[in-house]
């Protein structure tokens, strides 16, 4: 398709003459047929609902077809719909646009649907088994017809995917304002979202799916880092100082756990990572994020002992079931030192876990045509794995939940998974490490997307990253030097590891003066001629201050608030009037539906004056909204950094707690 041809596109939306239907394409990993949850009245409303996007003299042709596609996957996905043209994130002045804002954010949402960035990219599906940019193609050709007609005093509204409209606004508002899954609160179980998306009137968003935001697994790559470099950290014994030849036992190869591989051997350990999908495993190979594929653990398990005691570093995947792999490794008694899992467990009986003992088609059948038996299965296979787990532990494994409902899920399969006190057994790698070292300080996942799509581009934002770092640490206090080192190591080396996978993004752990120093820095560079072209900011709602969660992001508050949600709300208002181009709100993440409310922005900066307002304004909020809450919770850490930033930051007046004694506390009952 030409440039003309793929404008012309754009700009039409939804045609005035219907396409020709698209064959299924098998070579693509294409999302699990959903359960048959719609009575016979919802079918025919889901099939109203599909049908009012498009002219009455499409009706008797579509309505069929839309009746097949729901009968068959259990969603209707519009597949004649979806673009001919490739998917991917072009430089921003291929798109037809009134508004750069506008532009910019075409580009994201194409990187979402790339097939090489997405999970099930012709469901419209980009992580998580169900985290979705839009529920049909209707939506999205409606959606980019809009953004190349708005202007830059137009807001487009976004009703769970489905484009409400452009409204007149300003040109200091969001040019998008996205909310998914934004339920009543006592209809948000599980079962709750399977209808109300069989019936296109609500989509689970994830946390950078819906929001426009997801850079491929590069994402998570670095926070995974981090992660593993800490948790080894933990093991090491007085005196020592390397975590060379640890061995690192996970699961997960598809969307975000993508990234474990990788983040194993940046920190220089030894890796395996189960993966049940064969597409989803060949296709990290095949990108060179993982660097052995294993389909034996009689070969597997020799090959990653050997490695082990080479103390040399290589991640493996291992394509089979994650609980094979945890009851051989427990029955052999081989020693593990680091434990986690990345199974879709927010997603339980949908496609996010798949059970030991059936294949990976016979699960696809039984999870749609006898869910209920599914579900025994997947909670069979839970108990199973977490005794495997215990035994590990038992001689000395650290194992940690990586934020997947992993501990949740577990508990409610009744495996053995609490302590006597009711607390879950094994810790959230938010209460051990990211929570009192990172996200207590301000540290979460700053990212930046080069608009030109030029390499040159990235490589220069790099160096600017790393020069602001580095000034940064001169005068840093020593509560914050281990996280500024451990970010520098790693901007350093990210070019070396090729972690760009669709758009020329990339991504560091910052605080509030990091991200905005940086920012400014980036905005100069534009000013001047040095970067080409517009940079988008965000970040992943798993920080300091978008997500309200207490089994990941907020779970180590201990004052009783880790289940309200105003944080991540207070974010989103916050930031769409401080200068953010989009905001975004969703009810489900990573932990699950009706689990988390998360919040996220994407800030397009061109080198203006305006640019360098948003910037000081945006950012200082989008990160002390969640330090001021964290130090209400009596957090020592956002308390420290909290008061600093009160130094430095006139207007800035937060509220502080008061300590009490614990005697007066027990005296008084």
């Amino acid at each position: 398709m030409t440039k003309e041809e793929f404008i012309k596109d754009i700009r039409t939306g939804i045609a005035d003459t219907l396409p020709e239907p698209q064959a299924y394409d098998p070579s693509i990993n294409h999302a699990p047929k959903r359960k048959d949850i719609l009575t016979q009245e919802e079918k025919k409303l889901a099939l109203r609902n599909a049908l009012r996007y498009f002219p009455k003299k499409f009706h008797e042709t579509l309505a069929p077809e839309f009746a097949e596609e729901l009968r068959q996957y259990g969603r209707i996905y519009m597949y004649r719909f979806r673009p001919t043209y490739e998917m991917y994130a072009r430089p921003i002045d291929e798109y037809p646009h009134n508004s750069k804002q506008a532009a910019a954010i075409m580009m994201m949402i194409q990187n979402n649907l790339d097939k090489a960035v997405a999970q099930h990219p012709h469901e419209l599906i980009t992580y998580g088994g169900n985290g979705a940019v839009f529920q049909n193609w209707a939506q999205y050709r409606l959606v980019m017809k809009y953004l190349s007609e708005m202007t830059d005093e137009q807001t487009l509204v976004m009703y769970s995917g489905h484009p409400l409209g452009l409204f007149p606004s300003h040109k200091n508002a969001p040019r998008v304002v996205v909310t998914n899954g934004m339920v009543i609160p006592n209809y948000s179980k599980p079962d709750d979202w399977e209808r109300d998306n069989a019936l296109g009137v609500s989509q689970y968003g994830q946390m950078t799916a819906g929001s426009y935001m997801y850079i491929g697994p590069q994402g998570i790559v670095h926070g995974t880092t981090i992660t593993v470099l800490n948790a080894a950290r933990k093991r090491l014994k007085a005196g020592e100082t390397s975590i060379k030849g640890m061995l690192f036992v996970t699961s997960g190869l598809g969307g975000m756990s993508g990234a474990q591989p990788k983040a194993g051997n940046i920190a220089g350990v030894v890796s395996i990572t189960a993966e049940i999908n064969p597409l989803a495993a060949q296709k990290r190979y095949d990108q060179g994020w993982v660097d052995e594929l294993h389909t034996s653990l009689d070969e597997l398990i020799p090959a990653a002992l050997k490695a082990v005691e080479e103390k040399r570093t290589v991640s493996m995947a291992y394509v089979g079931n994650v609980v094979d792999l945890w009851e051989r490794l427990a029955a052999e008694d081989i020693h593990v030192d680091l434990g986690s899992d990345q199974t879709s467990l927010h997603n339980p009986w949908a496609g996010g876990y798949y059970p030991v003992g059936l294949s990976l088609e016979e699960s696809k059948r039984m999870m749609a045509e006898e869910p209920e038996l599914f579900k025994e299965k997947v909670q069979e296979s839970l108990r199973r794995q977490v005794a495997a787990i215990n035994k590990l532990t038992d001689k000395g494994m650290y194992f940690f939940d990586y934020g997947n409902a992993f501990l949740l899920e577990s508990s409610r399969a009744g495996a053995d998974i609490m302590k006597t006190d009711g607390k879950f057994r094994y810790p959230s790698y938010v209460q051990d490490i990211m929570g009192p070292m990172f996200f207590d300080y301000g540290f979460g996942p700053f990212r930046w997307v080069c608009s030109s799509g030029d390499p040159k581009d990235l490589e220069i934002s790099d160096r600017i990253a790393t020069e602001v770092l580095e000034e940064i640490r001169k005068t840093a206090t020593p509560d914050i030097i281990g996280q500024l080192d451990d970010n520098i190591h790693w901007i350093k080396e990210a070019g070396k590891n090729h972690l760009v996978v669709g758009s020329q993004a990339r991504i560091l752990y910052a605080d509030s003066e990091g991200r905005t120093k940086i920012a400014l820095a980036f905005n100069e560079a534009i000013r001047r001629g040095e970067i080409s072209r517009p940079i988008v900011l965000g970040r992943d709602h798993h920080d300091v201050s978008g997500t309200d969660s207490p089994f990941r992001e907020t779970s180590n508050i201990y004052d009783g608030s880790q289940f309200c949600a105003d944080m991540a709300v207070q974010n989103v208002i916050g930031d769409s009037f401080r200068g953010a181009t989009w905001v975004s709100i969703h009810n489900g993440g990573g932990v699950g539906w009706g689990e988390v409310i998360n919040g996220g922005f994407g800030m397009v900066i061109d080198g203006s004056e305006d640019s360098d307002r948003h910037i000081r304004q945006m950012l200082l909020w989008d990160v002390n909204n969640g330090i001021a809450r964290r130090s209400w919770a009596r957090n020592v850490g956002s308390i420290d950094a909290i008061r600093r930033e009160m130094e430095r930051t006139p207007g800035l007046c937060v509220t502080l707690p008061n300590f009490v004694d614990d005697d007066v506390i027990n005296t008084a009952f």
